[in-house]
């Protein structure tokens, strides 16, 4: 789905402006907003509104998306394989390490082991539809709300990393990220070469400023999951902070679009992948790339409680 248009460096294939301006990723000019397609989930009765809804974040746009084969056991590749045409540029990122559970307390199983991680990238190149997938990230299950790996799914990670490599050797992938990682597995996997890491992190849960500076400081792209918090139950809310409301109300935006253009501003290297099912609600995590933050207001919300919440789900 990628094309061989070559956009100037602020526009997208398709000639719009890049939303939330230019980043990187893997080697890629991408815009710095993209989608997290994990809520596409939510229209599996509506096939057609999920792919009028990647055709207008295209429209806006994003030219990047984010999603996994165990999104909807496949329906959301599906849908991302019907909406996006060659010429509109867009760069997938797909992710591994779990597989689809329907019938479980959640509907996620880890597959950590090497044979896994083979079987899911081509699970993800056969739904996709494509040759070779730009980005595939590596879901760990070391830190940050979700699943934990036990007995055989209790993984080294320089064996993980001996099968992802060998893909993207093969050229099954593009390039190698890392999610829900430590600082720790991140040091041992730089040598790989990675291009991006998606944690959970947003203006009211900063308990991984460690791996954003390192991300920074070695030219990762930090592409945060949960980027307004409240997930999951236990976990704090970037629209119920009090400074966030009070910059809302002085710059005439959402709370929502405030935590979304604080995570632009706080690194030159994030990437957001914010997921909606509503238009509506794309549109504006959209304009939150045009908000600009003063150092007042950004020393004000840097200044916000920082609380950190791991919540294991299972």
């Amino acid at each position: 789905m990628t094309s061989n248009t070559t956009p100037a460096p602020n526009d997208t294939a398709t000639g719009a402006p890049r939303a939330g301006g230019a980043g990187q990723l893997g080697g890629l000019t991408v815009s710095r907003i993209g989608y997290g397609a994990m809520q596409l989930e939510r229209l599996h009765a509506d096939r057609d509104a999920a792919i009028v809804l990647l055709r207008r974040a295209v429209e806006l746009g994003v030219d990047h998306v984010d999603t996994a084969q165990f999104y909807g056991d496949g329906f959301v590749n599906g849908v991302i394989r019907d909406a996006f045409r060659p010429g509109d540029g867009v760069v997938v990122v797909s992710k591994v390490g779990a597989d689809p559970d329907p019938g479980g307390p959640i509907p996620l199983r880890p597959a950590q082991r090497p044979e896994q991680l083979r079987a899911s990238v081509e699970d993800n190149l056969k739904s996709l539809g494509l040759d070779q997938i730009p980005v595939v990230n590596l879901r760990r299950l070391d830190t940050g709300p979700g699943l934990r790996a036990e007995g055989d799914q209790v993984v080294d990670l320089d064996d993980q990393l001996a099968v992802m490599t060998a893909l993207r050797d093969e050229g099954k992938i593009g390039a190698l990220g890392l999610s829900s990682v430590t600082p720790d597995g991140l040091r041992r996997a730089i040598p790989a070469g990675v291009a991006c890491v998606q944690n959970a992190y947003s203006l009211v849960s900063r308990g991984d400023e460690e791996m954003l500076r390192l991300c920074t400081g070695q030219g990762i792209a930090w592409m945060p999951f949960f980027p307004l918090g409240g997930a999951f139950p236990g976990m704090p809310k970037v629209a119920d902070d009090p400074a966030v409301r009070v910059a809302a109300r002085s710059l005439g935006c959402t709370p929502s679009q405030v935590g979304l253009a604080w995570l632009l501003h706080r690194a030159p290297n994030v990437l957001l992948i914010p997921g909606t099912a509503s238009p509506a609600h794309l549109e504006a995590n959209v304009a939150a790339g045009t908000i600009e933050l003063d150092d007042t207001a950004m020393a004000a919300l840097d200044a916000a409680e920082s609380r950190s919440t791991d919540v294991a789900l299972g």
